[in-house]
């Protein structure tokens, strides 16, 4: 009986179809010996963490495959502030942010560039102009996290409810910052929204006429001169992972957001910093999850390089990037496949198309569960389409993790109460019966 799942993550690994990789995808046409290796000896399946066309985020996508319920979202830039060691307070919001370059065309910011590419020392200067930031009872902090990138921290009667001001793509207006029609009466939310603006509006001001900034156009660069912002989030209580599933979580990455989701659910977090050799990362990844095996129900092994990759558009870069991955897995696994104490799922969050305006996609992405006693079917190599044809079907949401936990032996027999609460694993977390008194 498997002890362990280790689950290894190729984030963005989904993608469409190209005519000068023979009307396949990337990972169709990539050379994936070892991943084959995997689909053959397994079962297959399709997976979406959420819904048929629905284009997710990584970390909704991971929420979701990790068993939680969208409501239960505590959003992105509270995960982010998290994973980059803030110490975020309940009551408080964090919202991703960044500085961009913008112009003004009559009274609409329109933004031009999305990170300009400043030095160590410029941004540092830019950001501590707009660092913090205080009215009508509310404050904003910027903690810079990497480059023109970091966290706004608000405070005071706030609600995380708003709209985001980045419009993502250069060319249109930024987006005017709103409450949620679901919160358009909510007092916090209208603040919060009123308090946001106004804060935009100063940051803009204040750079725009920054001597950093009249340096950069000087020399015919372009201005770091707005701070944008998205995807607002706030502390809300939720169930450990351990609680709900019955196992054990640890989480081995590089990002941020992957460091603050699996805090934010109690999981153990080991942090491992990308090099130029997304193999060798990968490699290394899965050699700790292999030696931390038996502590630990369920090991997230994640890599970001494939949706990189797709996101500059380049389905050739995608391809080469998937053969590297698979070199990484078979240097760390080919002798472990055998061993009955590991579970392997091989899968992706969400598919990221390496050509078009998307950044993610809605498809399906490929699944492979690799195990003693896991059945066989007749897939013979790992990708979108033929994984799709594999004995698992398609699997949404926490059905993957369920997956997991019946081939760990753990899942319950519904009807069965051995404990007070109806959870999903057997044995459960019960309490002995004593004829003490």
């Amino acid at each position: 009986m498997a002890k362990t799942c280790i689950l290894i993550l190729l984030d963005g690994l989904g993608d469409r179809s190209y005519s000068f990789l023979g009307n396949g995808t990337p990972l169709e046409a990539a050379h994936t010996p070892f991943l084959d290796r995997i689909a053959a000896q397994g079962s297959c399946g399709a997976f979406h963490a959420a819904l048929q066309g629905q284009a997710l985020p990584s970390e909704n996508a991971h929420f979701a495959m990790f068993g939680y319920q969208p409501e239960e979202f505590p959003g992105r830039g509270f995960l982010e502030g998290l994973g980059w060691g803030l110490d975020m307070h309940p009551g408080e919001v964090a919202l991703l942010a960044h500085l961009s370059y913008v112009s003004v065309h009559h009274g609409a910011l329109i933004l031009e560039e999305k990170r300009p590419d400043a030095s160590p020392e410029e941004a540092a200067e830019l950001i501590r102009a707009v660092e913090n930031w205080r009215a009508d009872g509310i404050w904003f902090r910027f903690h810079q996290t990497r480059g023109v990138d970091g966290i706004l921290v608000a405070g005071g009667p706030v609600s995380r409810f708003i709209t985001d001001s980045d419009t993502m793509m250069p060319g249109g207006p930024l987006c005017a910052v709103r409450p949620w029609a679901s919160q358009a009466h909510d007092p916090k939310a209208r603040k919060t929204a009123k308090a946001l603006y106004a804060y935009l509006r100063f940051a803009h001001l204040k750079l725009d006429d920054h001597p950093v900034n009249k340096n950069r156009c000087a020399r015919g660069e372009s201005p770091a001169n707005a701070v944008v912002t998205q995807r607002a989030g706030a502390y809300s209580g939720v169930e450990p992972f351990h609680h709900r599933w019955g196992i054990r979580g640890l989480s081995i990455s590089s990002g941020a957001v992957y460091h603050g989701l699996a805090r934010f659910l109690d999981m153990d977090v080991i942090k491992d910093s990308d090099t130029d050799q997304p193999g060798d990362d990968l490699a290394r990844r899965v050699g700790i999850a292999l030696e931390k095996s038996g502590q630990y129900g369920l090991i997230h092994v994640h890599t970001k390089v494939l949706d990189e990759a797709a996101h500059k558009k380049d389905p050739n870069l995608k391809m080469r990037a998937i053969e590297a991955l698979d070199k990484g897995l078979e240097q760390a696994l080919a002798g472990h496949l055998d061993d009955p104490d590991i579970l392997l799922v091989v899968t992706s969050d969400h598919s990221t198309p390496s050509s078009g305006p998307l950044i993610h996609s809605g498809e399906t992405v490929p699944l492979a569960l690799h195990g003693q006693g896991v059945r066989l079917d007749h897939v013979r190599a790992f990708s979108e389409i033929a994984c799709a044809r594999g004995a698992l079907g398609q699997l949404r949401g926490k059905e993957c993790l369920l997956t997991i936990l019946d081939n760990l032996e753990m899942s319950k027999l519904q009807g069965i109460m051995d404990t007070p609460e109806d959870q999903p694993y057997w044995p459960g977390n019960r309490e002995s019966f004593t004829i003490l008194k």
